[in-house]
């Protein structure tokens, strides 16, 4: 049977279009999350049948890989001329603002990403690493899509669970964990994920100017 991707699209049947069924499964699942979503619950929000409903999608998982990939397609590609470094920075930023505004984008995504725009992203990142001078980009963006997803897991995970004790619950107990109290979780999330990603930036330059010498 193949992935949604993989199978060949057919012609819109009455007034459902594809483009239609992603939308409506993405605002479903931003109301309800993951756990609510059904084929039938989604055809009754579209007012139609599940007959009608599978001709365009066979499956579930069809559904959630299509809603996946659109949530990618929020992230706008950077502009030509920003440099390496501001060019990832805006990307990984776009990302993570696109998985953010949609939370249970987080619980699934160790699917494949093989829809268009989740490749068409990560060809721009693996193109603008390799333009920058880096031999091998994938062990690089390797390290940077991973870093984005598991800031976004986390995150969600945590505002998900109301943790908002964490830091007096530290306090308590400063004499046995002393450097987490002092500059433990505060839940400065932006500020924390800008700073992580300098970090990793710098890394990778540092990296890219090594081999530059060698090669040199």
């Amino acid at each position: 049977m193949g992935t949604v991707w993989s199978r060949p699209q057919k012609a819109p049947r009455q007034t459902l279009t594809l483009d239609r069924i992603v939308a409506e499964a993405v605002a479903l699942l931003d109301e309800e999350g993951v756990g609510r979503l059904t084929m039938r619950r989604l055809a009754e929000r579209l007012d139609t049948g599940s007959t009608t409903l599978y001709w365009h999608v066979k499956t579930k998982d069809d559904v959630l890989d299509l809603a996946l990939d659109a949530v990618f397609g929020e992230v706008r590609l950077p502009a030509v001329g920003s440099g390496w470094q501001g060019a990832v920075r805006e990307l990984i930023g776009g990302w993570r603002a696109a998985l953010l505004r949609h939370p249970w984008s987080a619980t699934i995504l160790d699917r494949p990403l093989m829809g268009p725009n989740a490749l068409e992203r990560t060809e721009f990142l693996y193109a603008t690493l390799a333009a920058a001078g880096f031999a091998a980009p994938k062990p690089a963006a390797y390290s940077l899509s991973n870093y984005v997803m598991g800031s976004v897991v986390m995150q969600v995970t945590w505002q998900d669970r109301d943790r908002d004790d964490t830091g007096e619950f530290l306090r308590e107990r400063a004499d046995r964990y002393p450097a987490l109290a002092a500059h433990g979780l505060d839940h400065a999330w932006d500020a924390t994920f800008d700073e992580g990603l300098g970090y990793l930036l710098a890394g990778m330059e540092q990296s890219r100017e090594r081999e530059d010498g060698r090669l040199g």
